[in-house]
């Protein structure tokens, strides 16, 4: 994604810049479990780095971005509700941090975690 400023020069926001910030934001709302991600999200995590874009794509053509965003949700969560907030979070988010303009924001519910699939904390074993 490229803006001009013709009297210094161009500001270039790449677009895993975009995706990095939507997927971040998207995990802040609650009711998300995780991101979900495709196969080379899964081969980059298998040895050991974690995508913060992970399950996000982005579309940018002259200052309006479109992004696609698949999320796991916590069962018992309103999920309307969830992805509605991920959609807000997420636009505000990179339209705050970039100054370019979300034309839109699909959330795509991948999956949905029990209690029984979450992973264990120390207090609860």
């Amino acid at each position: 994604m490229t803006e001009n400023n013709k009297s210094i020069g161009q500001i270039q926001i790449a677009d895993e810049v975009i995706a990095i910030i939507a997927g971040t934001a998207s995990r802040e709302v609650e009711g998300v479990y995780a991101a979900s991600g495709n196969a080379t999200d899964t081969f980059v995590e298998f040895f050991g780095k974690k995508s913060q874009s992970k399950g996000v794509k982005v579309c940018a053509d002259n200052g309006e971005v479109s992004i696609e965003v698949d999320i796991v949700v916590e069962f018992g969560s309103k999920i309307q509700n969830v992805a509605m907030e991920v959609q807000k979070k997420v636009k505000n988010a990179v339209e705050t941090m970039t100054g370019l303009e979300v034309m839109l924001v699909n959330v795509n519910i991948t999956g949905i975690v029990t209690d029984s699939r979450k992973p264990k904390t120390e207090e609860e074993e």
